[in-house]
Formats: structure tokens, sequence, C-alpha cells
């Protein structure tokens, strides 16, 4: 790997690093390789870091540690075809031309995947384990990143009517998802901010089944992660996201549809949204930083645009 001189990388130097960043594999999380699960960074991942750099870069020319030549390099004039709502374009639009990243990935908006509540129902019959339909459950219940949820611990099940026993004023129940940077799994939750979820009755009833199922292995006992391996060696050990997947591959050639853990939250989130729930609280459960996350998860099918019609001609008959 060719080292770049920081202050002039040069244009080929700056286009090596952006296609560096997602060929390369990013380290273990656990320190050590797991076989077949080599991690790559996402172009947006990679967009975010070009960005650092160029913002690094600018400090460094306002500052005379680099030329500027080289924050010359770091965006290109872009005329805008099209300008957001309320967008002041200027006089003769001569506010249309803008500076855009030249180091940066295009990405394609990705498509809207989600499961109906009868498909959700269908996997929760056809899943042959407690363990997986608790895991199904959650997912669906909560809107966890499948992240998040291998990585909880039986600690953060907070499932009884309260939680003050066990020091947690939060009535109702609840769990907690938390950001840890040591799971044996390397599971690992996007957010940096703890957040607990409430959970319904019917999930705690999945968990009280998955618990009897995992009592019956002796050496999951003194794991203190919730999902643990119970069916082949080595026992007790907590499950990886290349397990999960397996799991949900089988379950999908079983359910005759694609099923994957990442369909089931924005499976979650727009269930939320139909049933009226406030944005900011749907925003809230998943663990968005930011409202534009919301958008892709709210969109119309033809039963709510058929409802939408036949609402405005009754008020427009009653008039």
């Amino acid at each position: 790997m060719r080292r770049i001189e920081w202050t002039e990388p040069g244009f080929l130097g700056l286009v090596g690093l952006q296609q560096r960043l997602v060929d390369v594999p990013l380290p273990p999380r656990t320190g050590r390789p797991v076989p077949g699960a080599a991690r790559f960074r996402s172009r947006g991942s990679a967009n975010a870091v070009m960005t650092t750099v160029g913002e690094f870069l600018r400090f460094g020319a306002a500052h005379g540690w680099v030329p500027a030549a080289t924050a010359g390099l770091l965006s290109e004039p872009k005329l805008l075809r099209f300008t957001p709502p309320g967008y002041d374009t200027g006089e003769s639009g001569r506010l249309r031309q803008v500076r855009a990243a030249t180091f940066r990935f295009k990405i394609a908006e990705p498509g809207y995947e989600d499961l109906d509540p009868e498909q959700i129902r269908r996997m929760l019959v056809l899943a042959p384990r407690a363990r997986e339909r608790f895991l199904i459950g959650l997912l669906a219940c909560t809107g966890l990143r499948i992240g998040e949820a291998l990585g909880l611990h039986r600690g953060d099940m907070h499932l009884l009517a309260s939680s003050r026993p066990v020091g947690c004023g939060i009535e109702g129940p609840h769990v907690h998802v938390r950001r840890r940077s040591d799971n044996p799994n390397g599971a690992l939750a996007k957010s940096r901010f703890s957040r607990f979820v409430p959970v319904t009755a019917d999930l705690v009833a999945l968990y009280s089944d998955y618990q009897y199922e995992r009592g019956r292995v002796v050496q999951a006992a003194d794991s203190p992660m919730v999902f643990v391996n119970l069916f082949r060696p080595p026992l007790g050990r907590p499950i990886s996201y290349p397990n999960t997947k397996e799991a949900f591959d089988r379950l999908a050639r079983a359910v005759g549809h694609p099923c994957r853990p990442h369909m089931l939250r924005p499976s979650a989130a727009t269930r939320w949204l139909r049933e009226g729930v406030d944005r900011d609280v749907v925003q809230r459960l998943p663990g968005h930083a930011s409202s534009l996350s919301m958008e892709h998860y709210r969109h119309v099918d033809e039963a709510e645009a058929r409802a939408a019609v036949e609402h405005v001609d009754s008020l427009r008959e009653r008039s």
C-alpha cells in the first residue's frame, strides 16, 4: 500500500484513498478474525470519511500547512437541475451553480423492503425453535438492528411489570439497548447512545419459551448474552451474524418469501406510523439520530391511497 503525503496527497492519491476505503476489509471487532465474516466499509461510510478528510485538508490550507491547490481538488462546480422547495436560485439563476464534493461515491437509493403482519405471523409459526421465534418477535416488536439484538445481555431484559427491584425506574416490560465494544460475538449497537424500548406481553411470552429451551443446555447457563448456541458446538457461545443469516435463509425457504433480519426493522416503524404513533416517538424507538432516516420507512400502499380518496369524496358529499 503506497503511503500518501498528507500535505500534498494529489488527485490520484485521494482517488486511491477513496477506493481503498471500500476495498480493504475492516479489522475484526473481537480482535481475532471470524472465518467467513469479513466486514467492509459501505460507500456511505466511505463518503463520510472522505468528507472528514476534506474538512481536515481545508483546515490545513487555511493555516498554511496544505497548499491551496490541494484544497481546490476537493470540490468542483455543479449546476443544480432540480432545486429543493424554497431554494432561491438568485437573479437569472446564478445560484444554481454550487460546489460539489469531488471524491464521493454515488449511492443508489435503497429499495424499500419490509414484511406485512401476515408474513411475520407465518415466520413465527414456521420457525422451528423458540430462540428463532423470540428473535423474530423481538425485531418485529422493537425495530432493533440485528447487531443490537445479538449484543443484548440478559441484564438488559427488564420484562417484569416493575423493574425497581433491579434499580430501574422505568415502568412496564422493556429492553435496554446499550453499545458495548467487548461482546464476544462482535455484535455492536450502531448508536452510541443507550435507549430503552417498551415490549408487549406477547414478546414476554416468547422470551419465556426461549428461556425454557435454553435452560435445557447446561453450557448456556453462565453466558451473560441473550442469544447463544443451543443446538451445535460450541454450545453456550454467543451466536454471530453469519449464524443468524443461515437461520433466516432456511426460514425463507420454508415460508416461501425473502425474510432477512433487516426487513423487520422498517416493518416495525411502518406499523407504528400507520397506527398513528407520533413521528418523534417512532424516530426515537429504533434509535435514529436524524429524522431523515424516517423517509425510507413511510410509504403509501394501494389500500391507503384508496382510503384517502374515498375519505375526501365523503367530505365533499357532506358539504
